[in-house]
């Protein structure tokens, strides 16, 4: 229990092979992905669009081991997430995976340098506080590590979430609509840093956008509908798959 499986030899980092995802609703079963297939190499950047509903959210969730599949395989960083119990995922995320939500999800009676300690603090670092004062240097919060969520602007808030994200060295970085609640300038700004702290680290970059221009900037573009890839940024899904 609570034991990562061993890696196996693969040169994506992400790789989905049918995955499905079914949930119960009052209505019946609601079918959310439907036999996903989808390659991303390591230190490639994807974002993932589509109409609201058609489970760009859910894959993601999936991808990052906070939602479980009910079909398909999951590979990440080389492990077989589905073959895992839910204390083996709590590991799996904390050593590889790096989340940005759009909503930041800070812990508002934590500072930001307490916000970004934790993941470090779970996993037993005994420089949490020294590494995550110096990813805040690097996201320009230095000046701002005793302030808490409440006092900082929504740009300060997305900052504090990008270096808890990105302080452990994670290989891969989810963001869901990561500037979805702020104002454009703001956002521009985040996704500047966002790109740069990705290229630094040589992190895979996942992220979900309604944003063309954003969308635009990654190397890749993966595209949902109904649950469905129908383009894959790399060639277009045979029509007998994507209806």
């Amino acid at each position: 229990m609570g034991v990562i499986p061993a890696a196996s030899a693969t040169a994506a980092m992400v790789e989905l092979k049918g995955l499905k995802l079914q949930l119960e609703s009052a209505a019946g079963v609601v079918n959310i992905l439907r036999g996903l297939d989808l390659d991303v190499a390591r230190g490639e950047s994807v974002s993932v669009v589509g109409p609201s509903g058609s489970g760009k959210s859910s894959m993601l969730m999936v991808i990052g081991g906070l939602e479980r599949p009910t079909g398909g395989v999951v590979t990440v960083a080389g492990h077989d997430l589905t073959a895992m119990d839910e204390d083996a995922l709590a590991l799996f995320r904390r050593a590889h995976v790096g989340i940005v939500f759009q909503n930041f999800h800070l812990v508002p009676t934590m500072t930001a340098l307490e916000n970004v300690a934790i993941p470090l603090e779970f996993a037993g670092a005994a420089d949490a506080f020294d590494r995550a004062a110096e990813t805040l240097q690097a996201v320009g919060l230095g000046e701002r590590l005793a302030h808490y969520p409440g006092q900082l602007s929504g740009g300060e808030q997305q900052r504090v979430a990008l270096a808890r994200a990105f302080v452990g060295g994670p290989d891969l970085i989810l963001a869901d609509e990561p500037t979805g609640n702020l104002d454009g300038r703001t956002g521009s700004q985040i996704i500047d840093l966002m790109f740069r702290l990705a290229s630094d680290t040589g992190a895979t970059l996942m992220l979900i956008t309604h944003d063309e221009a954003l969308a635009a900037r990654c190397a890749r573009r993966v595209h949902l509908v109904d649950g469905r890839i129908v383009d894959d940024g790399r060639q277009a899904v045979p029509a007998r798959q994507a209806v």
